[in-house]
């Protein structure tokens, strides 16, 4: 056989069929983790040795994203040079940086996050990579059609990959409307891909997740009605201000201000995310998103605490791996810190209570895309009894925690009504503390 050819027999059955397919408009829905990046890195690459000086630009939701798409094509690129080897066809080398691939024949790959301002006047083949999750799809859409459609430019290709994302959005669209736009179809559930030979335990997967919302969208490919999302991406940006603050500077911290924050911990994939706000008159401001990755616990604990010391006031998720953490904290911050577990009866509470703040215009959140999709990844379902539950779609950064720190800051806040400033609290814990014969120690 071929080394060309057995490569690409390496792939699955159904990355197979999406390489083969060489329509000028294609779209793939999948599933997550079956190898989608894989196979349309496989493609570009093959076409740009195939097809002297083509050119194949790949749009991702994000830089990181752009680099992890860029590093599987070179990857690939390996892959057919050592075939070619094998073979005795012998290539000059790629030439690779993190962002770019050149070829010997004057083809080249380039992978950027998807910006409108940054594709306008692009004239190459596109791949829209999980594009239910950029920040501007329907720009995006707007600013490479022409290219892509202007016959005078040739049969330039275009390929739009995603996991779905809720229908609000322009990948839903094409999806919806791909027989009328001339689309070739391919869509593949985690149950398509096992049975193609994926070597994935569905079932420990599944009680993994244990959110059927988000299985049903993120592995069954069904697309969550976005109807049900607790904020609309309108009210979200109608409280973003260029005044609210992703990162806190240590002289504010050091001010005796209103603060209140909101922390959530991080459990097996998802984040620690503290969030801060300070009030000011009646509008709640945010001051830090503190965002915990990959960070040892007893480090963490130690950083949480220099702002939970700082605030009036705070409320911290207790729930699973939380419990621990929670704990010791509470027995350094009794009377300004409120341990909660978040079940259904209390996002019941908060998340509804956090609309209203949004609604109301009574809280400032920072310019961000990323805490943007976190906030809008909540939705609210109607159960068959009537019951009002909560759920969050996973996204590509994340599962809700940033919109769950800022609803617990929210209930902070609200929690802690009356009691104005920091000294304030500081007395009730001398007061008590002396009461209880102990001698703590405040900053």
């Amino acid at each position: 056989m071929d080394p060309l050819e057995k490569l690409f027999t390496l792939l699955f059955p159904y990355q197979q069929k999406w390489v083969a397919d060489t329509s000028r408009f294609k779209i793939w829905l999948k599933s997550r983790q079956v190898g989608g990046s894989l196979a349309s890195a496989f493609e570009a690459v093959a076409d740009c040795y195939d097809r002297p000086s083509t050119d194949w630009v790949v749009l991702s939701a994000g830089q990181r994203q752009a680099e992890e798409w860029m590093l599987k094509a070179h990857r690939v690129g390996q892959a057919f040079h050592s075939a070619f080897d094998t073979a005795g066809r012998k290539r000059g080398p790629t030439v690779n940086k993190s962002a770019e691939m050149r070829f010997d024949n004057g083809s080249r790959i380039l992978a950027l996050p998807a910006r409108p301002e940054t594709v306008r006047g692009y004239s190459a083949n596109l791949i829209l990579d999980e594009f239910a999750f950029h920040e501007h799809p329907d720009k995006i859409y707007t600013a490479i059609y022409p290219a892509i459609s202007n016959p005078l430019k040739g049969s330039l290709r275009l390929r739009v990959i995603s996991t779905p994302a809720g229908r609000n959005n322009k990948f839903f669209e094409i999806w919806d409307k791909a027989e009328s736009m001339k689309f070739s179809v391919h869509k593949t559930s985690i149950y398509d891909a096992v049975t193609d030979g994926l070597g994935m335990d569905i079932f420990n997967l599944k009680r993994g997740l244990d959110d059927p919302d988000s299985w049903a969208q993120e592995y069954e490919c069904e697309f969550v009605d976005a109807a049900n999302v607790l904020l609309p991406y309108e009210l979200i940006d109608s409280c973003v201000n260029r005044e609210a603050q992703k990162d806190i500077s240590s002289s504010i911290l050091e001010e005796k201000r209103q603060f209140f924050c909101g922390i959530d911990i991080g459990r097996h994939r998802d984040l620690t995310v503290c969030w801060t706000v300070e009030r000011v008159g009646d509008v709640l401001w945010t001051r830090e998103v503190l965002v915990l990755e990959k960070t040892p616990y007893h480090l963490q604990e130690e950083i949480l605490s220099t702002r939970i010391e700082k605030c009036v006031y705070a409320a911290i998720d207790e729930t699973g791996i939380g419990n621990a953490m929670s704990e010791s904290l509470a027995r350094r911050f009794e009377f300004k810190l409120e341990r909660c577990t978040f079940s259904q009866s209390l996002k019941a509470k908060m998340f509804p209570a956090l609309r209203r703040a949004f609604q109301e215009q009574r809280v400032r959140i920072p310019v961000d895309s990323v805490i943007r999709e976190d906030l809008h990844s909540v939705n609210e379902i109607t159960t068959p009894n009537g019951n009002k539950v909560f759920r969050a779609v996973r996204k590509v950064d994340g599962h809700a925690d940033r919109c769950v720190a800022l609803a617990l800051a929210n209930y902070a806040a609200a929690q802690s009504k009356g009691r104005g400033a920091v000294e304030e609290v500081d007395n009730i814990i001398m007061a008590r503390a002396k009461l209880a014969g102990l001698r703590p120690t405040l900053n």
